[in-house]
């Protein structure tokens, strides 16, 4: 009864704002082809206000994978699950925009399925103003023509990988299927002031209170403390063909009870499906449980009172296209018993894309990532994981992306044991994408 209620409204909202579906708001990101290689919202004021208006959209998308895997285990019942070659659970977003006053917008995303969640729940939601208007016309306008205030529970703007990545159904900014190792992306409650000035500055502040799930509940072990982040870069386009964006991000939380999610925030789960699961062996001695999540394929250390840094290059000449990523992330263990040691990862990405055709519908591209680091310092040997991906997509209107990638990923190293001893997995992957 209640998901027929939520259907009715649904299709309600939509009846009654299908005449404002292809109307743009106001420093907004298109929800198609036209947001790629966009990161902040624009500052500039494109879009007249004319009323207020709700914009429903959407994302949906299908995958057909084929993987291997294998791996070095020694153990009895580590061996690797065999993968078939199928469809993966199809994957579906409801997106609202609403203009609420000039220079006033707001954002929820639902996710109606994922990998993780085969029901519908929201990822979350914000408010972002750049006009002051509602205060008293022309306050502080002089600072709002560069200022974005935006306050909510969402993702928030560490980095500038997760301008690029897959959020669930929304792949269509992704050129390949999988994003990165260490997937820097949370959802917590935030708020940031982010600066564009019209050369190309940029900088963002902002301050999350670390907890992915949401609750006031204290106990004895809470150590819990506010997450603070910041980015500075510029990002200019120097003619007609050559645009450059460089930026540095930094994040950091000192709680031993929050500050944990910022690689593991992403409850939709890893785009690539059921890899690195074992078989188990309950009547081994001792027994060995089958394990796996929906998470595995990324890496997330889990440290406490974590300090990381991002730094982004990107580089768009005519078609060609580079986007890179370096990041050191430390910290101590999530365990007591492991707090009184830290220790680091780093992650190393680079990602060349050649976009073609008209309109630049076309494109090919390659993406090589890295991993390497310690859980504790005193560990003998770094854990080392690698992924290639190479692989093209056709955008067939700016709303509807088909894509293809060969993609192989390795766990190196004598650090790795289990299901994780010398595992790899490689294949194909096929993802369908549709967004508006």
């Amino acid at each position: 009864m209640q998901t027929s209620k939520i259907l009715i409204l649904i299709l309600f909202m939509i009846s009654g704002s299908v005449s404002a579906q292809y109307r743009d708001l106001q420093n907004w990101r298109p929800n198609d082809k036209r947001g790629l290689n966009v990161f902040e919202d624009p500052i500039e004021d494109t879009v007249e206000y004319q009323e207020f208006l709700v914009r429903v959209g959407g994302d949906f998308a299908m995958q057909f994978q084929g993987l291997n895997q294998s791996n070095e285990a020694t153990q009895p019942g580590h061996r690797l699950r065999d993968l078939g070659t199928d469809f993966n659970l199809p994957s579906a977003n409801l997106n609202l925009d609403v203009q609420l006053s000039p220079g006033m917008r707001m954002h929820l995303r639902t996710y109606l399925s994922a990998r993780h969640h085969a029901e519908a729940w929201i990822k979350g939601g914000h408010m972002q103003i750049s006009n002051l208007d509602f205060i008293s016309p022309g306050f502080l306008e002089d600072i709002m023509q560069y200022t974005t205030v935006t306050i909510g529970l969402d993702e928030f703007n560490y980095g500038d990988a997760h301008f690029r990545r897959s959020d669930n159904a929304r792949t269509i900014f992704n050129p390949f299927v999988g994003n990165y190792i260490m997937d820097a992306f949370s959802t917590e409650a935030f708020g940031e002031v982010t600066l564009q000035t019209p050369n190309g500055l940029l900088a963002v502040v902002g301050l999350t209170n670390g907890k992915l799930n949401q609750n006031v509940v204290v106990t004895d072990a809470s150590d819990n403390k506010p997450s603070f982040y910041g980015k500075l870069g510029f990002d200019s386009q120097i003619d007609d063909n050559l645009r450059v964006r460089l930026t540095g991000s930094w994040y950091t939380n000192q709680g031993t009870t929050t500050g944990t999610w910022l690689y593991g925030g992403d409850r939709a789960g890893s785009r690539y499906y059921s890899v690195l699961h074992n078989v188990g062996d309950p009547g081994a001695e001792p027994p060995v449980p089958a394990q796996g999540t929906n998470f595995d394929g990324r890496f997330n250390a889990r440290f406490t009172q974590l300090t990381a840094i991002q730094v982004n290059p990107f580089v768009k000449f005519g078609g060609l296209e580079f986007f890179g990523i370096y990041e050191v992330a430390n910290g101590g263990r999530e365990f007591p018993e492991q707090q009184d040691e830290e220790g680091s990862f780093t992650q190393l990405a680079g990602e060349l894309v050649y976009r073609f055709g008209g309109d630049e519908n076309f494109y090919i591209g390659g993406r090589y990532n890295t991993v390497s680091g310690k859980m504790r310092e005193s560990a003998a040997e770094d854990q080392k994981i690698s992924r290639f991906n190479i692989g093209g997509g056709w955008f067939m209107t700016r709303n509807v992306l088909t894509k293809i990638e060969y993609v192989h990923q390795s766990y190196d190293g004598d650090a790795w044991t289990g299901r994780f001893a010398g595992a790899e997995f490689s294949g194909i992957v096929i993802e369908a994408a549709i967004s508006f």
